[in-house]
């Protein structure tokens, strides 16, 4: 088994080694102990969360989980149409939107969950993103998410959600084009995310921009603390967990 990818750490040129993780939760609909063990197995500094919960109460049941899995809520929620944003307290914030994308009629509210963040020396823009099921709305939106990460004006982005497409498609390919597809760069762990309990397909992804470093990428395992029926338990995903290399800022 290939060794797990390494863990958070802050180098003595500025630069940070970090752990991200995506996570599609499914409301909470499913067993949020076995969520918060796997998030906590993972050891992540952040969370990119799609399908968080949108309706009463939504605030209280996204810190109970990021209390559960040792995070903070960041960003996100039900401001953001479901995407979500947690992290550690290693994260520097310098500043959060959530933004809301064109609603096509009869088809679900999307949105972004997006923040500035620093680690050491670094400076990066996270997004987190649940892309439509319908091929035309996605393709645009993946366009609206890439003009917000040229709007964010950092030197590293990180995006990471549900893309509702595998590898193949023409949306995902065209993310793959502007970021680095971390499972690519770097495979580590399993590759297909979908659905949970017997996965045939990936969908769900981190990308980085170019200049940052990818140490590892895919669906973790052999992970201390984490159990398979804690995956399966979880969500109908599975998460995807990346290690990258943040240079420190010139």
């Amino acid at each position: 088994m290939a060794p797990p990818p390494p863990k958070s750490r802050t180098e003595p040129d500025g630069s940070a080694v970090i752990r991200v993780l995506s996570y599609n939760i499914r409301s909470l609909r499913d067993d949020e102990d076995a969520l918060a063990r796997v998030i906590r197995a993972c050891e992540p500094d952040l969370v990119f969360i799609q399908e968080a919960p949108l309706f009463f109460r939504w605030r209280k049941h996204a810190a109970r989980l990021a209390a559960k899995a040792d995070l903070v809520v960041l960003s996100g929620g039900a401001t953001a149409a479901g995407p979500l944003l947690l992290c550690s307290l290693r994260a520097f914030v310098e500043r959060t939107e959530d933004v809301l994308l064109p609603l096509t009629p009869g088809l679900h509210r999307r949105g972004l969950a997006t923040a500035v963040v620093r680690f050491a020396g670094a400076r990066v823009g996270v997004v987190s993103t649940h892309l439509s099921l319908n091929a035309t709305e996605r393709g645009a939106q993946a366009e609206l998410l890439l003009d917000r990460v040229a709007a964010m004006d950092t030197p590293y982005t990180i995006v990471a959600g549900d893309v509702n497409e595998t590898p193949g498609g023409p949306v995902f390919g065209r993310l793959a084009d502007a970021l680095q597809d971390c499972r690519t760069v770097s495979p580590w762990g399993g590759e297909r995310t979908f659905p949970a309990a017997a996965p045939d397909r990936r969908i769900d992804a981190v990308f980085a921009s170019r200049g940052v470093e990818v140490l590892a990428c895919g669906v973790p395992a052999g992970l201390p603390g984490l159990a398979s029926a804690d995956l399966r338990a979880a969500t109908d995903h599975l998460p995807v967990l990346a290690a990258l290399r943040l240079p420190a800022a010139p």
